[in-house]
Parts: structure tokens; sequence; C-alpha cells
């Protein structure tokens, strides 16, 4: 994300906050390996792991933080100590549109996956990008993770006010149509545990100066909020749809 967007995540995060709560779940997958740089968890020799990707913008990058804070980090701290043999890979870029978390997917999602958290579409929103093209994005990489037999999560983000209730609509929409049409579980709004405990607001003791990003605190709060939902998604039995034979 870019600072001279400060206002438009301000927005974004102040007008933004209906309760969410998780969808339906893909496929419990059997645990595999995956070598990658971005690896947060040491694999043991012998040991089979499910490795997800998180293919995400700063947000997910951690832009601002300490190495160890970003909310990947979280996520695998959270699912090592359930005991889970699960690996998290951190595929963050800070600046990413989802045209280039598209650019990028085949590399980024690397040949031994086992599935990807899509996180992606904050900054074509604060871009004013249209949303339709955003959607077509992400349904050229949830296809393209599907054609890999990959299980498919879905992170969301909400559109800021200034944009208009047109704009607003399309996008605001755009995370839970695409779960519904391709049965991928969403997690609807990334930022959802940030929300004060009136519901109004983004509690700003856990956003950095610039305004844009969670501290360290905001970032634990939501690695914790996604590893329970994660942790809960990939147990959950898979429902079918006509879209897998995408």
């Amino acid at each position: 994300m870019r600072k001279h967007k400060h206002f438009a995540v301000m927005a974004a995060l102040l007008g933004m906050l209906a309760a969410c709560g998780p969808a339906a779940a893909p496929n419990a997958p059997a645990v595999k390996d995956i070598p990658r740089t971005t690896n947060h968890s040491p694999t043991t020799p012998g040991e089979d792991r499910y490795s997800l990707v998180i293919l995400g913008d700063s947000l997910t990058a951690g832009f601002g933080l300490d190495p160890g804070e970003d909310f990947p980090h979280i996520i695998q701290s959270d699912l090592d100590a359930q005991g889970r043999t699960i690996t998290i890979l951190n595929a963050g870029v800070s600046g990413d549109t989802s045209a280039a978390g598209l650019a990028r997917f085949d590399w980024s999602v690397g040949p031994n996956a086992d599935g990807v958290l899509i996180a992606l579409g904050a900054n074509d929103m604060l871009n004013g990008l249209d949303p339709a093209q955003t959607r077509q994005n992400l349904v050229a990489m949830i296809e393209k993770a599907k054609a890999r037999k990959l299980d498919v999560f879905l992170a969301g983000m909400r559109a800021a006010p200034n944009l208009g209730t047109t704009y607003g609509a399309k996008f605001d929409r755009l995370y839970g149509d695409l779960a519904a049409q391709y049965c991928v579980a969403l997690y609807p709004f990334l930022m959802q545990s940030l929300v004060s405990k009136d519901g109004t607001s983004i509690n700003q003791d856990l956003i950095q100066n610039d305004g844009l990003h969670p501290t360290a605190a905001g970032a634990a709060r939501i690695g914790h909020a996604l590893s329970d939902w994660l942790a809960s998604a990939l147990e959950s039995p898979h429902i079918p749809c006509s879209s897998d034979q995408h």
C-alpha cells in the first residue's frame, strides 16, 4: 500500500465494519512438504507437512514490522503450538495489486504447494481500479489453483466509502460471490480482528503511524484470528460445486 493513499485506507477502515463469520471450508487435505525460501517452520526429516502459501500485499509481507512479527509468522507459531504439521509460506509483496499477484502466481505458489490463501485486492481498491478487473484476476488465480488441485482460501477486503456506493457495492460483493461460485473458504474481512468493541471503527492503537498498516500487536491479532479460522477450514468437509470442473 502507498502512503499517499492514507485518506482512503482510513476511510475504508472506519466505514465498512459489518461483522464477518467464516464460510464453508474446502476438503481436509493430506499433508506434504514443500521447499521454499519463505518457509517459517523448519521441516523435520521424514515428516510430512501440509504447505500453505499466503499470497498477499504489504499487509501479508509485514510492512513496517520487525522480522517474525508479520501475521503469517503468527499463524505458523499458533499452528506449531497446536501440533499441526502445516508450513506457512509468506508470499506477500508490498504494493501488489491482484494483477501483480496473478502475474507472479506460478512462481510464488511453488510446484509442491498444497494450498493457497489469496489475500489480494486492497491496493486495487485504494487505486480505484475497476472491480470487474479485480474479479477477473481473482478468478484467474482461483482457477489456476484448482487446476493444480490446490486447496483455495480467500481473504476479503472492503471498499472505502469515499469511492462511492456504486463502487463499494461492486467491490464488497466480489469475495462472497467468488467464494460461493468456486466453493472456497472465505475469511470476509482481513482486518476484522482490529475492529473496536463497539464495531464502528478500527482500533487506532493497532495501526502504525502511517495510518495504513497494523502494528506488531495488530498483526498478532490478525494472525491469531486467521490461525483459528484456518484450523477449522482445513478440517471441514469439502462441499463440491460445478466450478470444480474448471
